[in-house]
């Protein structure tokens, strides 16, 4: 029941609180986590979230849907804009944590929120990667909020 109540109040301080709540919540490890843990977790939940979009932008790559000249070139750019947050912010991110250094993580996960708002515009019409790209976002603010919570925590 503790773990549960640290959940809760961890995920208070966060602005998306019940995309929060079932993150942790639905991953084993939360049991018994420390706060630390619990932004790992959500940094993980970036990655997969992540990993996911850039599957469905290189699927639509590959379809119909890429033919039109503006969503080809929308969609590649997506598709650089998703390989830095897993290959740059996410790597950025967990090093951080592992060091201590919860500044540089909370910027990295700042910018990866960034990066998915930034896909969102490419588009000159309906972006068929809203729902993901908000997703991915959310998840990206939810990290870096706990990771807010690690740096106020310690920093003296």
């Amino acid at each position: 029941m503790g773990n549960q109540n640290l959940i809760e109040r961890t995920c208070k301080q966060t602005p998306f609180y019940d995309l929060c709540i079932w993150s942790l919540k639905s991953n084993p490890e939360s049991r018994d986590a420390s706060v630390k843990k619990l932004a790992q977790i959500m940094v993980d939940s970036l990655k997969t979230k992540a990993t996911e979009t850039l599957d469905l932008i290189d699927e639509l790559l590959q379809d119909g849907l890429a033919l039109d000249p503006e969503m080809q070139k929308a969609l590649t750019s997506c598709a650089e804009r998703y390989n830095v947050i897993i290959r740059g912010d996410v790597p950025e991110i967990n090093e951080a944590l592992k060091t201590g250094d919860y500044k540089f993580a909370a910027k990295g996960a700042n910018d990866a929120a960034i990066e998915a708002n930034s896909c969102e515009i490419e588009f000159p019409t309906k972006s068929p990667l809203t729902d993901m790209n908000k997703v991915v976002h959310d998840v990206s603010v939810v990290a870096a909020s706990i990771v807010k919570i690690i740096q106020t925590k310690f920093s003296f």
